[in-house]
């Protein structure tokens, strides 16, 4: 289950499993803490197993209905067990946004977001030469039938 844990941005737990979603330049992870504290309208969720904190999201909310995947991460040795899936799946339930958004520049990560049915767009290489992919996942208007 997702828990607020912004709060918690600068306990050692949130910043291990931050630092693996954020590049690995140093500056990086002090400017993602940062920018969590500061700016209201995103937010940071955790995922807790038998009280260790195992995989965080962070998302912010458009005002067009969607989310936009800022970070997701899980513990080296809980990857493979569904965490990340559940994040995603239980922000879906929640709330109920007309897209999801994810950008990476990794294959690895492109591949999971299309196993749970996200669109792949290339969006070019960025000034090093890496391809930058957005995944984008439409929810479905659900109908109500007579």
């Amino acid at each position: 289950m997702l828990t607020d844990i912004k709060s918690k941005i600068d306990s050692h737990d949130v910043e291990e499993l931050l630092s693996y979603a954020v590049i690995s330049d140093p500056g990086e992870l002090e400017r993602v803490r940062a920018e969590y504290k500061e700016e209201v309208p995103l937010k940071l969720y955790g995922w807790e197993e038998e009280e260790l904190l195992v995989g965080l999201i962070g998302f912010e909310e458009t005002e067009d209905g969607s989310i936009d995947i800022r970070h997701i991460a899980v513990l080296p040795e809980n990857r493979g067990k569904g965490y990340a899936r559940g994040m995603i799946l239980e922000l879906l339930a929640d709330r109920q946004p007309r897209y999801v958004i994810a950008e990476t520049e990794d294959e690895v990560a492109a591949n999971f977001y299309r196993s749970l049915g996200f669109m792949v767009y290339s969006l070019g290489e960025n000034p090093s030469g890496i391809e930058l992919l957005r995944c984008v996942y439409e929810v479905e208007d659900s109908e109500d039938e007579d």
